[in-house]
């Protein structure tokens, strides 16, 4: 009987394990082509799905093809998807509705390396197209009970050494910025649905 037990729950493991590979194998993703090399992120419509249609869309849209990571904070993040190389703000979508609780909720993941989180102003319901990329585990940031957080909607799959390449660059002012842009300028040559 022990034993039986033990290969039933031997057996829902490998299921739920089997399942989540799966889930993972058929969550979109998105390449981005840049000068510094390519990043590949996965996203998930199953924790985050108003969001991760709003990023999907400004890729179908192609708003990101042009853009740079114009915020790159070496122990921190880079964040992207809102800046022209010549520093002018393309326009946007109303915001999206802010879901950091709710994908946290449902198991999402949370602001530690190499996940992508949109950025947004102090008002959690103002993210439109800008992300961000954590380059460290950044817990502070993670919605909890008493503040919002950011909301995680995806994760790096590839391209993990360019986000770290990018991170490590020298940065100063550039634009309407006073710091931390890119001394070399990083553009978002084009970002495609891959899968």
């Amino acid at each position: 009987m022990i034993q039986i037990t033990r290969r039933a729950a031997a057996l829902s493991l490998a299921l739920t394990l089997a399942c989540g590979a799966t889930l993972a194998a058929d969550a979109p993703k998105v390449k981005f082509s840049t000068t510094a090399g390519d990043i590949v992120i996965e996203v998930y419509p199953d924790k985050a799905p108003k969001t991760v249609e709003n990023f999907l869309q400004y890729v179908k849209d192609k708003h990101y093809d042009g853009t740079i990571f114009h915020r790159v904070i070496n122990n921190f993040m880079i964040q992207g998807g809102g800046y022209d190389t010549k520093y002018y703000e393309k326009p946007t979508r109303p915001p999206v509705v802010h879901e950091g609780q709710e994908a946290i909720a449902k198991g999402g993941p949370h602001n530690t390396v190499g996940t992508v989180a949109m950025a947004r102003t102090n008002d959690p319901n103002s993210a439109t197209a800008q992300f961000f990329i954590n380059v460290k585990d950044n817990a502070f940031l993670d919605p909890t009970q008493s503040k919002p957080g950011y909301t995680v909607f995806g994760k790096v799959v590839s391209g993990m050494d360019v986000v770290e390449k990018i991170k490590a660059m020298p940065t100063g002012s550039g634009g309407p910025f006073p710091t931390d842009v890119p001394q070399t300028p990083v553009v978002i040559k084009s970002a495609t649905l891959v899968k």
